[in-house]
């Protein structure tokens, strides 16, 4: 292992291989010694017809709202199938939680017309609120069938009409021989998790791959990316000894970099 302010730190990522490179890459050329170690697989929604009808309607909505890459990817993979394409956007206004949904957004050639300072439901519920959200309003949320209902609930209380169309689920991933024995060695320093989503996997694949979660809980630092993820671990009984100030991938880096570093 190399030198770097990371140097003799083992990184487990939990994020899927292609979302992976934003915190493995940099935590890397910091030294660290990563282990990428998806715990979620992304599978198709249970029906897509919600989907198929807000697709068909998609002129009708005055917002679209992205609160994660995957509901860009998986949104847009179903346009295609059916045949429309992006432009068909052209009509809405465009809303993504956050900067990397945001990038994501741009990649697609899509103009991103919010996103909020705070990367996190609340924040567009802010700005929402800010922009006067209210009766009249049809706003279109594709996202995971299982999410937090904190936007939906308010853009109702509002008096907004709004469709929430699941584009995917998450399911756990089958555990990877090498990681568990590192786990059931003691040989991780530091676990990251993005999303409610990763805590709850990550604890159903441990007991998938036969570990007691909190005898690997209490050996290893979990790095959470905000408040929501850090709630989410506390909801199940593991505090987070790391949590990004800014919820991004390079927040969470910036943030085991400052707790992991020699004399932190």
């Amino acid at each position: 292992m190399g030198g770097g302010r990371l140097a003799g730190c083992r990184v487990l990522v939990t994020r899927a291989r292609h979302q992976a490179a934003g915190l493995a890459e940099p935590l890397e050329e910091l030294g660290a010694e990563v282990v990428i170690a998806p715990v979620i697989d992304t599978i198709e929604p249970c029906d897509w017809a919600p989907a198929d009808a807000a697709i068909a309607e998609l002129a009708s909505y005055d917002w679209v709202v992205f609160t994660s890459t995957n509901a860009v990817e998986r949104f847009f993979g179903r346009m295609r199938e059916i045949g429309l394409p992006l432009s068909a956007l052209d009509l809405a206004r465009v809303a993504a939680v956050g900067p990397s949904t945001a990038e994501r957004l741009s990649e697609f050639g899509v103009q991103v017309h919010l996103v909020p300072s705070d990367y996190r439901a609340e924040g567009l519920v802010d700005e929402f609120a800010r922009a006067g959200a209210g009766p009249g309003w049809r706003v279109l949320i594709p996202r995971a069938e299982r999410a937090r209902e904190i936007l939906p609930e308010s853009l109702r209380a509002s008096g907004a009409h709004v469709d929430v169309v699941p584009v995917y689920r998450t399911v756990p991933a089958v555990p990877a021989p090498d990681v568990v024995a590192l786990l059931r060695a003691g040989a991780i320093d530091v676990i990251t998790f993005t999303s409610p989503s990763t805590v709850r996997h990550f604890l159903a694949w441990l007991e998938a791959a036969g570990l007691d979660p909190s005898a690997v809980m209490a050996r290893v630092a979990a790095a959470s990316i905000g408040a929501v993820t850090s709630a989410a671990l506390r909801a199940r009984g593991y505090a987070a000894a790391v949590e990004a100030e800014s919820s991004t991938a390079a927040g969470l880096v910036t943030a085991i970099a400052a707790h992991c570093s020699p004399g932190s």
